[in-house]
């Protein structure tokens, strides 16, 4: 079993991979402490009470009554509460329906059980009884009837710990929850970094790293989203790790909406981490007997520096969280109109690049925003899910049927979250959109946000969305959403439950993204969301790949992917080949290029296949077959990276190697050209030190220690943004 309780001591000892993660009962009042997580540690002589310190003043309040509160701002709790004394960042605020916010927890019972039990109408990581086991704490607050089921699941097999937690009021009054968190880790050290991935739009994902100081360091978003400007994801560090050695721990939020994470030194230079719903605007109602679920946070541990949390990341991703035929799958090489020809289109335009396309090797055409109602641009019909057949002669299944004919798949854009108020559907039912009564909502994109706590929203939109899915053989979904939430007001929720809409709200859009992978199993789900403000693991339950971001210059791209596989497997990219000059940041770069950057992607293409150079479109057969040649080591082995642009302000590169350490593909993109330098000489990681690998291309041999230790030169590339892959086999 990868949990175990030791009676004597009182402690839960959780062994993942290579991990534990420790907790124990204290005192007679059953105090739920954090004793310790970090590398794996023997089943014996685990000295619970030395690493709480609770030996030392102000010891218990058993012992030591009369300084409770200094014993309440020191001790190490698992899951910390508001308003006892504890004046850390902490987990949990309620309010009782005397006007109070004290709670105080303590242990009542647990269970241990082999596999891992879903999270009711949430995204959740999921496991075989063979390769995990749940521990279910259950803490009780008896003045308030409130109970608290911490839940945490070890991966045996994988240095991942979960947490999530389950609040049941279990009084005869209302109870408000006014913050929830997830989880809380206190770690004990004196030099931490922390890392966090940051951006706007057009550059997501930046990878941040600083010294953890005293105070709190506070990552979120309040945008009904996860944001382009804070993903829900960060690390603590120790100050001397480095992509392949020291301690880094890793937390990530299992949601897709609002989020709070908080690093906190405090005046002990002690470390406390929470991550959870984020509380600013919340406001839960519990009544008598009800149930409340937080999202799951998942935790990896790493001895082998930012590389190994990275890698642990990925492999749990794609082999517990992606769900589906496409699980690990090749993904079909896409061409998407939307750069191409934004709202100017019709059939027969569409079916031009389609011919084009597919004589070239192209897989499948997705048409993107522009063919419903009368979109003829982004000021209007958001909400009228109905063909126009102005611009689509014949409707969607004649459309479909004449790309099938090409033996392409056929694709198609939503955006079922938004409503334009020049819409029939606006026009029909102002109500729909969340807005606060007697004030007019502020519009982003020309466009409000539906009601999606509304169950006649949901159904309406979804029947749409299912009416056009069902009339062709439609095998591609990307699912948009173009603007963060605002002006939170519900005309269906009562006024009790007004802080309730965020969550509820993406509550609702699981519930029909689930609703939508069930009906129609055969489509691939690609989300989108203003480029990359929903790239998270929420979205990843249902949708294997995400749009990266709506910059597509491969040169801008080199940080934004870079910071994205940091946690997000490659598989998972969204990344395409666009035309040049780059209509985002007017770039210039070579079509080699584009295609090598993108290959570490989903792979496709955004543009006009019949307008571009010829030089650039004979080069699309050639990258296809590298696609088809390299995607199984790209969509499955270990990602290392070797150099960042970001860093060095001159070059970027990664290496991906298959899992039994056989093949290896370099990708290295030299984005300045430095003059009078020679060549540049990477070292490679992760290869086996006593095989001998061969150069696909040149046919020279290399030792696997000679590539890993004395390096690769790369042979000078002449001028600025040029790339190369170098191929090699053991």
């Amino acid at each position: 079993m990868g949990i175990q309780y030791f009676e004597k001591q009182k402690i839960f000892k959780l062994d993942a991979g290579n991990t534990s993660y420790i907790i124990g009962i204290v005192d007679e009042e059953r105090f739920l402490g954090h004793v310790y997580y970090g590398r794996r540690l023997s089943d014996d002589g685990i000295p619970a009470e030395s690493l709480m310190r609770i030996n030392e003043r102000p010891f218990v309040p058993s012992d030591n009554n009369r300084d409770r509160i200094s014993f309440y701002e020191t001790f190490p709790f698992e899951y910390p509460t508001h308003g006892i004394g504890d004046y850390r960042e902490t987990c949990l605020e309620i309010l009782d329906s005397s006007g109070h916010s004290t709670c105080r927890l303590q242990y009542v019972s647990h269970s241990i059980f082999r596999g891992k039990r879903p999270l009711d109408g949430l995204p959740a990581t999921f496991a075989d009884e063979a390769d995990c086991t749940t521990l279910e704490i259950v803490c009780s607050d008896d003045l308030l009837g409130l109970e608290a089921v911490l839940v945490y699941t070890a991966f045996e097999n994988l240095d991942v710990i979960t947490r999530s937690i389950r609040l049941i009021n279990n009084s005869k009054a209302p109870i408000y929850l006014e913050k929830v968190l997830s989880c809380c880790t206190d770690l004990d050290g004196d030099n931490f970094d922390i890392i966090s991935l940051h951006g706007a739009w057009g550059r997501e994902r930046h990878v941040q790293r600083l010294p953890a100081g005293l105070g709190r360091s506070v990552f979120s978003s309040g945008r009904g989203e996860s944001s382009h400007q804070c993903n829900p994801f960060v690390a603590v560090a120790a100050s001397d790790a480095t992509e392949d050695f020291g301690e880094v721990y890793g937390f990530n939020f299992v949601y897709s909406g609002n989020f709070y994470a908080c690093c906190e030194r405090s005046q002990f230079e002690t470390n406390r981490v929470v991550m959870g719903i984020n509380p600013t605007g919340f406001r839960w109602l519990l009544e008598p007997g009800q149930v409340f679920t937080a999202p799951e946070v998942v935790m990896v541990y790493s001895c082998e520096g930012i590389g190994g949390m990275t890698r642990t990341f990925h492999d749990l991703y794609r082999g517990h969280l992606i769900r589906g035929r496409y699980r690990d799958k090749k993904r079909p090489i896409l061409i998407n109109n939307w750069e191409g020809t934004y709202f100017d289109f019709d059939t027969e335009k569409l079916l031009s690049i389609a011919r084009e396309a597919s004589s070239l090797g192209i897989e499948m055409l997705v048409m993107d925003d522009g063919w419903f109602g009368k979109r003829n641009n982004d000021e209007c019909s958001l909400g009228d899910w109905v063909v126009n057949e102005d611009k689509l002669k014949g409707g969607m299944k004649h459309l479909v049927d004449e790309v099938n004919k090409l033996g392409m798949g056929f694709g198609v854009w939503f955006e079922p979250e938004m409503v334009s108020p020049d819409s029939d559907l606006y026009r029909a039912h102002p109500d729909w959109c969340i807005h606060v009564p007697g004030r007019t909502p502020a519009l982003s994109r020309n466009q409000c946000v539906l009601d999606m706590t509304n169950p006649e929203v949901v159904e309406a939109v979804y029947g749409m969305m299912k009416k056009i899915l069902s009339e062709a053989n439609i095998t591609y979904v990307k699912w948009d959403m173009n603007r963060a939430l605002s002006d939170l007001g519900s005309n269906w929720l009562p006024a009790e439950r007004q802080g309730e809409i965020s969550h509820r709200y993406m509550l609702a859009v699981y519930g029909m993204m689930d609703r939508l992978t069930t009906d129609f199993p055969h489509i691939l789900l690609e989300n989108c969301s203003s480029g990359g403000a929903r790239y998270d693991p929420g979205i990843l339950y249902y949708s294997p790949q995400i749009w990266c971001s709506d910059v597509t210059d491969a040169v801008g791209r080199l940080e934004i992917q870079r910071g994205t596989a940091m946690v997000y497997p490659l598989s998972t990219m969204g990344a395409h080949v666009s035309d040049c000059p780059n209509h985002a940041v007017g770039r210039v770069t070579p079509f080699e290029t584009r295609g090598y950057v993108a290959l570490s992607g989903t792979f496709g293409y955004e543009l006009d296949v019949t307008r571009i150079p010829e030089e650039d479109r004979k080069l699309i057969p050639e990258q296809i077959r590298l696609y088809h040649k390299y995607n199984d080591l790209i969509r499955r082995g270990d990602y290392y990276r070797l150099a960042a642009y970001s860093e060095n302000n001159i070059d970027d590169a990664w290496a991906v190697v298959s899992k039994d350490k056989s093949e290896v593909l370099l990708t290295y993109i030299q984005v300045l050209q430095r003059p009078n330098y020679r060549s540049r000489r990477l070292r490679l990681k992760g290869l086996d030190e006593n095989a001998v690998y061969t150069d696909m291309q040149t046919g020279e041999t290399y030792s696997g220690s000679a590539l890993m230790y004395a390096g690769l030169n790369i042979t000078e590339l002449h001028g600025d943004f040029k790339g190369k892959l170098i191929h090699l086999k053991k």
